[in-house]
């Protein structure tokens, strides 16, 4: 696992001891474990929670050094409530490299983020470990089916996440949840993404993503 191996450990640590988070805007999109992108990406995300409703948002995600740094903002109309406007930021750092001894690759993703209504606006406080492998596909055709040379891939992967929320109401208290997230980042061309999310446990539901990467 070369020498980033010592940060497994403290990363499994931080997921059961700390108040960690899920997706950064409480919905149930995820990361996989590394970038797709050489200087930055841009794209847009629907999303459909378990509490109901359907939610949409643009994300914006740059590298830095050995991490990248994301941001999002959106609307959520759960139907039966008010349409909350949704913001946050995240960054994601590469922490495990896969060797022979083990098999995934792994970053830690953290971030904060809010949703903010009038009379019910909350916080959201996000960590949370990616772990997954790009599986190589093939080439992409071009016309009458030539090789463009750009490889197609899929990152399937899986992140164990739990997700401090505070309800920034009077009394409104905050709790510690957990849930698991699934997900695939299908490579179609060497600028654009299809990126498929879903969560199991307190923090349930899919999202699609479509993606342009630089």
């Amino acid at each position: 696992m070369r020498h980033n191996s010592r940060w497994l450990i403290p990363g499994l640590a931080l997921l059961l001891a700390a108040p960690l988070g899920a997706q950064t805007t409480g919905m149930p999109s995820f990361n996989a474990p590394y970038r797709s992108f050489q200087r930055s990406e841009l794209g847009a995300v629907v999303s459909f929670p378990g509490p109901g409703g359907t939610a949409f948002e643009g994300a914006y995600r740059y590298a830095r050094s050995r991490f990248d740094i994301g941001l999002r903002i959106g609307m959520w109309d759960p139907g039966a409530a008010k349409t909350r406007l949704m913001i946050g930021g995240e960054a994601r750092q590469r922490v495990i490299t896969h060797s022979t001894d083990f098999p995934l690759d792994g970053a830690l993703v953290a971030g904060i983020g809010a949703h903010l209504v009038s009379g019910g606006s909350a916080l959201f406080i996000p960590v949370g470990l990616s772990l997954g492998r790009r599986v190589d596909l093939g080439q992409s055709a071009g016309r009458a089916g030539e090789s463009r040379g750009a490889s197609i891939s899929i990152v399937p992967y899986v992140q164990p996440t739990a997700y401090f929320q505070a309800n920034l109401v009077s009394g409104g208290g905050s709790d510690l949840n957990f849930t698991l997230g699934l997900g695939a980042d299908v490579r179609l061309s060497r600028t654009f993404d299809v990126r498929f999310s879903a969560g199991i446990g307190d923090l349930d539901g899919v999202s699609l993503a479509a993606v342009w990467v630089h």
